[in-house]
C-alpha cells in the first residue's frame, strides 16, 4: 500500500515537471512572437533614384539623399546684366570668358561656368561687400546658349539644331534630313551629356516604329542630347563590291 502511494506521488511529481517545461516553453515562445517584427528585419539602406545623388554625411557617415539642381548653369559666351540700385556706377554687363571667369568691375575676376544665376549673384554680393556696404546687387541673365541637339551618323544633314520644343528621336532624324539609304534604322542610339561625358540612354529601334506607325516608344529628347545613325552592315561591304557587279545582280538578264 505504501509503495503504490509512493508510486503515486512520484508520478505527479513528473507530471508536474513536464507540465511547468511546457509552460516556460510556451512563454518563451509567446515573447519572442510579440517582439515587432521589424527588429529581426535588416536595415534598409535608402536607394538613389536617377534625380537625386548620394552625399555623405561628416558626422553619421551615412549616405543623404539631396536632389540634384535644375536650373539653368551658365557656360561661356553667356551674358549676364548686373544691376546696383544705390552704386550705379558699378553696373555692367559681363561675358562669361572661354575659361569660365568674368571680368567684374572693381573686384577681382570670379569664376561662375557651371553655377547657377542665384549662386553667382551671392558670390558677388560677397565679393562687392569688400568694397562696399551692404551690396545690393540685381543679376540678370541676358543671353545664354539656346537648347540644342545633335543628330550625327548616316543622315542627310548631320549637325547641331536648336531645341526650340517637345521634340523626338523621329523627329530630330527628319529634321537633320531623314535617314540616308546606307543608315540602320533599327539600331539608333540616343546619348545624353552628363558630368565628365557622355551616357547612352536608349537604342531605339526606328525602322519598327515606323513599319508598324506606332511611335509610343519614341524618346523625347533633352537639350544637349546627341542623336546617332550607325551604318547598316550591308553598307560596309558595298564600297568594295565592283559597281559593274552590282549592276549584274540588279539585272541578271544581261548575262543571257
Amino acid at each position: 500500500m505504501t509503495s503504490d502511494r509512493e508510486a503515486l506521488r512520484s508520478l505527479r511529481f513528473i507530471h508536474r515537471v513536464v507540465f511547468l517545461s511546457i509552460l516556460l516553453t510556451f512563454a518563451g515562445a509567446t515573447a519572442a512572437f510579440a517582439q515587432d517584427p521589424r527588429d529581426q528585419l535588416p536595415p534598409v539602406s535608402p536607394q538613389v533614384t536617377q534625380d537625386s545623388e548620394a552625399v555623405t554625411d561628416s558626422h553619421s557617415q551615412a549616405p543623404v539623399l539631396q536632389h540634384r539642381n535644375r536650373r539653368y548653369q551658365l557656360h561661356s559666351a553667356d551674358v549676364l546684366s548686373l544691376e546696383f540700385p544705390f552704386t550705379p556706377e558699378f553696373n555692367q554687363a559681363v561675358t562669361v570668358q572661354p575659361d569660365g571667369y568674368i571680368t567684374l568691375r572693381g573686384v577681382e575676376n570670379m569664376h561662375v561656368q557651371g553655377e547657377t544665376v542665384p549662386e553667382v549673384t551671392s558670390a558677388l554680393r560677397m565679393a562687392y561687400s569688400k568694397i562696399l556696404r551692404d551690396p545690393v546687387i540685381n543679376v540678370a541673365l541676358k543671353d545664354f546658349e539656346k537648347p540644342f541637339f545633335i543628330v550625327g551618323g548616316e543622315v542627310g544633314h548631320p549637325g547641331k539644331f536648336e531645341l526650340r520644343e517637345d521634340t523626338t528621336a523621329s523627329e530630330a532624324v527628319a529634321i537633320a534630313g531623314g535617314f540616308r539609304d546606307s543608315a540602320k534604322h533599327s539600331e539608333v542610339l540616343l546619348f545624353h551629356r552628363v558630368p565628365g561625358g557622355w551616357a547612352r540612354v536608349r537604342k531605339l529601334n526606328v525602322k519598327k516604329m515606323l513599319k508598324e506607325g506606332n511611335l509610343d516608344e519614341d524618346a523625347y529628347l533633352q537639350a544637349g542630347d546627341f542623336l546617332y545613325v550607325p551604318k547598316s552592315t550591308m553598307s560596309r561591304f558595298t564600297r568594295f563590291i565592283p559597281t559593274s557587279s552590282l549592276g549584274l545582280y540588279a539585272n541578271p538578264g544581261v548575262l543571257r
